[in-house]
């Protein structure tokens, strides 16, 4: 099932019907769905798909030519190529007149057995490729790899691509499709306990609830998705134990850096440089107060992967219980009593994922400009205050409650966020807030007078598109 991708797919099919050289970069983090976007793209069309492995340069070269002489018939009929050079400069006459796709798939395994590929692809570009109708895609997993070997000023490949596309997980509202059977509530906790990754979406059986799909493709030493998170760090990393701990040490609550770093035992400094690598991973992002005047504040961590984020907080620590087979203890004691308090931050993301939405369409008062969370002093209380959602830009402010609870929204939370609004200096302000429960008379009577606040309960892209927006 071919899922989203719409904009990917759109953007690489605009691109081949210019019928002229393209050189095209995609890449983001493993599991994310860049083979499925290809495979997609090329099926209709003349391509040949090269998948890499992690071979010695001779051994690559080898299994590149056969691909190339297979897909033409001549495999068997010629000898192989002898050099990268000749095997593109091939390339390159049959697509003088006539399109053809090229794909090589981890694209950094060539590159890490043959370190003069990016130098000779500059090369040919330069002089043989660019005037071709060669539609050439280069693909990696390591993004840290494609950023600073392939898009960055350094590279020799600098400037020559025609055009790049960073493949992300899907957000709730593509992520909801693999779940049509599910109610809202349902399609929200497998998005937050899969995050946005196809091929963990997938993995999960749409037929049974939530937590019998947690039982048996989660908790079950069995199944795929139960090793998934240490596998995966395992391929990127050296230090698994310690990457391990600082990920669980996030995901337990901590985090600031030096919170981090006292949780796991190691120097700030040598902290820094691990999260660094956890943030090029997509695993981990680094977050600040929205706020519109660039100023420098305290940064804090978090788990951007919802599934790293779940595991890490019921699988990880839970690992002894499982691996006695007391699944339905970890699973009844130790993962349900805390779902609520754990969606809840899930919630936050797709009520977000939402107003960016409203705001593409322009269903919102204003377009804002920065979407995020606020946290900071608050000097009349003399303590900390936080708002879920602050949406700016210039003057104008959106304020954001999202209540993920068993109990409808009463006045008081919609009280609360007024008041804490008070702290932004801004000329128009309105308030949107977000139930998963729904709301008392007392707000819902309170937004019918008061043009400025939103109630929203359940949504999703068709109603961000067709909402009459009246306030």
């Amino acid at each position: 099932m071919f899922v989203g991708r719409e904009y990917e797919l759109g953007t690489l099919n605009k691109l081949y019907a210019e019928d002229r050289f393209h050189f095209v970069v995609i890449y983001g983090r493993r599991r994310v769905g860049k083979t499925t976007l290809l495979m997609e793209f090329c099926k209709d069309k003349p391509s040949i798909f090269f998948v890499a492995e992690e071979y010695n340069d001779k051994i690559a070269l080898e299994s590149f030519s056969d691909k190339i002489l297979s897909y033409f018939g001549l495999g068997g009929l010629v000898s192989r190529f002898e050099s990268w050079e000749k095997a593109f400069l091939f390339l390159a006459k049959q697509a003088k007149d006539k399109r053809l796709v090229v794909v090589i798939d981890e694209f950094p395994y060539i590159v890490n057995s043959n370190k003069s590929i990016p130098s000779l692809l500059q090369n040919l570009i330069d002089h043989h490729l660019k005037d071709t109708k060669l539609f050439l895609i280069v693909c990696g997993s390591s993004v840290s790899f494609i950023e600073k070997e392939v898009l960055s000023y350094k590279s020799p490949l600098y400037g020559r691509r025609t055009a790049q596309l960073v493949v992300e997980p899907f957000n709730f509202f593509d992520a909801r499709k693999f779940f049509p059977d599910y109610d809202f509530e349902n399609q929200v906790v497998a998005y937050g306990v899969l995050g946005g990754v196809p091929q963990y979406l997938a993995n999960f059986d749409g037929s049974k609830g939530v937590y019998e799909n947690i039982k048996t493709k989660i908790l079950d030493k069995a199944s795929y998705l139960y090793e998934e998170p240490k596998l995966l760090l395992r391929q990127e990393v050296r230090e698994p134990a310690l990457y391990n701990s600082i990920i669980e040490a996030i995901a337990g609550g901590s985090s600031k850096l030096n919170e981090i770093s006292t949780k796991v035992g190691v120097e700030t400094d040598k902290c820094s440089k691990y999260i660094s690598t956890l943030i090029d991973l997509k695993i981990v992002e680094k977050i600040t107060p929205v706020d519109l005047r660039e100023r420098s504040r305290k940064s804090i961590y978090k788990i951007k992967d919802n599934f790293f984020r779940f595991w890490y907080r019921f699988v990880f620590s839970n690992k002894a219980l499982i691996e006695q087979g007391l699944i339905d203890e970890v699973l009844e004691n130790k993962i349900k009593p805390f779902m609520n308090e754990f969606i809840g931050e899930v919630y936050e993301e797709i009520c977000i994922d939402y107003l960016k939405i409203l705001n593409k369409n322009k269903k919102l008062p204003f377009i804002f400009e920065k979407i995020g969370k606020w946290w900071g002093n608050n000097p009349y209380k003399k303590r900390e205050e936080e708002i879920d959602i602050v949406a700016l830009r210039k003057n104008s402010a959106i304020f954001g409650e999202c209540k993920w609870q068993n109990r409808k929204v009463d006045i008081t939370v919609l009280n609360d966020l007024i008041e804490k609004s008070a702290l932004f200096d801004c000329d128009d302000k309105y308030y949107v807030l977000f139930s998963k429960s729904g709301f008392a008379d007392d707000v819902i009577n309170f937004a019918k007078h008061n043009n400025n606040v939103l109630l929203i309960q359940q949504f999703d892209e068709t109603e961000a598109i067709d909402r009459d927006n009246d306030k």
